[in-house]
């Protein structure tokens, strides 16, 4: 596969990657809620050749009539809502993307309803379902009737590797891919238990995928036949091309996409994650009781500095303040002491709208490939697969 505009004597493209006889690619953007990956990001992403990710956390913030329709309903009425936006996203990116590149659907193993997720992604014709923040050992049966759907788990070390691709096998089905997502480098929802474990050894690329292709080689399966896309601290052309040479068959980023200019977020919250520096970035425990990795606001100051008390204060909820129930485990609503304790889609969904004071905002560790730029999809597929950069932009 050779990138659509590839100039005569420009760097090689590299070599696409298959996943269930789609020719793609070998460039995945992450899925980021929420809102921040929805039809257009994806479907820009898609359109390249690419695979793009629609996160299916509270997209009805996307669409006003199902925002004003569900603002003050029950969590039936709320879901039913987020049921009926995944629905119309997946249909715009695709539409967006016509014959080209792939649609997948990210969904969180953490999120209450996410059984319901993975059928209505089906149903609306979404090509994969990526699946982390959880161990996904359920998704065969929630699939099964739509076996040309590609099924992803998100895993961060050979341990779990092993140990997914050993429950599905017994259940008839391998993953279509596999993407192996660093905790030191990734945003969001991080997949270490504690903070203390974000640089451990045994989430390194340079261990993980050959560990993981030894075990693929060990059971039979075949060294190729999963493909291995590593996430999280990827931001050149050349770091692509060194996790390609461990074995790996693409790489998934999110943060970059996030600041394109197809990104779904507003513009000020694309602006807050450009200009992100190392000593701008937060590891915390987040309220679905995993490592954070954010940007240091103002709403973030506040919170970490009333931490204790809040921990000290902790109590069960009768119910979800927003009556969403969107995390199987939440620690505001649940009074888990030692895990967060706000409502994660409340300030998520002010980060959105760029809202500073209040929002929530997820980043990755690594710079970014343009700096404080924002580019569009197309310049940033162009440099990861080829290595040519684009001409600097006019000065402001």
């Amino acid at each position: 596969m050779v990138f659509p505009d590839a100039a005569a004597g420009s760097p090689p493209t590299l070599p696409p990657f298959t996943l269930r006889g789609r020719a793609l690619l070998p460039v995945v953007q992450g899925g980021m809620g929420v809102g921040v990956s929805a039809h257009r990001l994806a479907g820009a992403v898609a359109s390249e050749g690419a695979m793009g990710t629609i996160a299916s956390v509270d997209l009805r913030r996307h669409h006003p009539d199902l925002m004003d329709a569900s603002r003050n309903g029950d969590k039936a009425t709320v879901d039913a809502a987020n049921l009926r936006a995944l629905d119309r996203e997946i249909r715009a990116a695709k539409a967006t993307a016509g014959a080209r590149g792939a649609i997948a659907v990210n969904i969180m193993r953490a999120v209450s309803e996410y059984p319901a997720y993975v059928r209505r992604s089906c149903e609306s014709g979404a090509d994969a379902i990526v699946m982390g923040a959880g161990l996904p050992l359920d998704l065969p049966e929630l699939a099964a009737p739509w076996p040309d759907v590609a099924l992803i788990p998100i895993l961060s070390d050979a341990r779990g590797i092993a140990l997914v691709v050993r429950k599905w096998a017994r259940k008839g089905r391998l993953p279509d891919a596999i993407v192996v997502e660093h905790p030191r480098g990734a945003g969001g929802h991080l997949g270490a238990a504690r903070i203390e474990d974000l640089t451990d050894a045994r989430f390194d690329f340079e261990r993980v995928i050959p560990e993981a292709l030894a075990f693929f080689r060990a059971e039979g399966i075949g060294e190729r036949a999963i493909p291995l896309i590593p996430a999280g601290g990827i931001n050149s052309h050349e770091r692509v091309r060194e996790v390609l040479a461990l074995g790996a068959t693409a790489v998934q980023l999110g943060t970059a996409f996030a600041v394109t200019e197809e990104g779904d977020a507003d513009a000020a919250f694309k602006k807050v994650l450009a200009d992100a520096g190392p000593d701008d970035l937060v590891e915390f425990m987040s309220v679905a009781g995993l490592p954070a990795r954010a940007v240091r606001t103002p709403w973030l100051e506040r919170y970490l500095a009333y931490l204790p008390r809040l921990a000290a204060a902790a109590h069960r909820k009768p119910r979800c303040a927003l009556k969403f129930d969107c995390l199987v485990h939440c620690g505001l609503r649940d009074g888990i002491a030692k895990i967060g304790q706000f409502c994660i889609d409340t300030q998520l969904a002010a980060a959105l709208k760029g809202d500073v004071a209040k929002g929530l905002f997820f980043r990755g560790g690594a710079s970014l490939p343009f700096g404080r730029e924002i580019r569009p999809v197309r310049d940033l597929i162009r440099y990861l697969v080829t290595g040519a950069r684009p001409a600097p932009m006019p000065a402001a």
